[in-house]
């Protein structure tokens, strides 16, 4: 579930005024693709051309061709022979090779952010997956479905840049990419997958609070099996 984490979620224009200035063409190409893909403005396995992505990003053309490599790199996109260039599908393959990625990387920034992070940090996580626990009891709407993909992510993006390191975070932000157009195919949080994903996390959460690694690890690895394990179900 995501917050900041490097992907535009905002509106165009308030994103745009929180960016530098001199941000390069390739990058300003890249983060309003992957704002669009998000939005489903362009969908998984759709077929696209270098002037459709002109006229989506507002970009000009040697923008467009300096970003498509970059696209293919990172998986995002692909140059089918014949018929053109092709926005991943979202498929079995995907989806296994995403979550365990997000395993791999998860379970080191777990133990390491257990080990590390300030305790303020842990304890208003906590409380915020709190208020979404009170607020459920009332009425699951779908803004709160909202806040509470936002407040997982937010907690999954804190614990890796925990790391301090730009490649893993870069791979991460990838991959977190993917894990986002699951969740736009197979939708991963309901109002009756709400409350246990909230209560997984304050498991995983208690045992950072107790500065106790290996079970907070555990507590990860049932988390994202879980998850997995829903889209598998759906997709299948």
């Amino acid at each position: 579930m995501a917050a900041d984490t490097g992907i535009e979620t905002r509106a165009s224009g308030e994103a745009e005024a929180t960016l530098p200035c001199r941000e390069k063409p390739r990058e300003r190409a890249y983060r309003r693709f992957t704002h669009h893909l998000l939005a489903a403005q362009i969908r998984p396995g759709q077929f696209v051309t270098q002037r459709e992505l002109v006229t989506l990003t507002g970009l000009p053309l040697g923008a467009i061709r300096e970003l498509i490599p970059r696209l293919e790199a990172d998986g995002l996109l692909e140059t089918v022979p014949q018929r053109g260039m092709q926005i991943a599908s979202v498929d079995l393959k995907l989806i296994r090779n995403a979550f365990q990625l997000r395993l791999i990387i998860e379970r080191g920034a777990v133990a390491h952010f257990t080990d590390t992070a300030p305790l303020g940090v842990i304890e208003s996580f906590i409380e915020s997956h709190r208020t979404v626990l009170r607020l459920a009891r009332d009425r699951i709407t779908p803004e709160l479905l909202e806040q509470a993909q936002s407040i997982d992510w937010r907690l999954h993006d804190t614990i890796v840049d925990s790391l301090d390191n730009e490649l893993v975070s870069s791979v991460y932000r990838v991959n977190s990419i993917k894990i986002r157009l699951i969740r736009l195919q197979y939708v991963l949080l309901t109002p009756q997958l709400l409350s246990p994903a909230m209560r997984e996390h304050l498991t995983m959460l208690a045992a950072m609070k107790r500065r106790d690694p290996a079970r907070a690890v555990r507590a990860l690895e049932r988390h994202l099996t879980h998850a997995r394990s829903r889209v598998m179900g759906v997709s299948t």
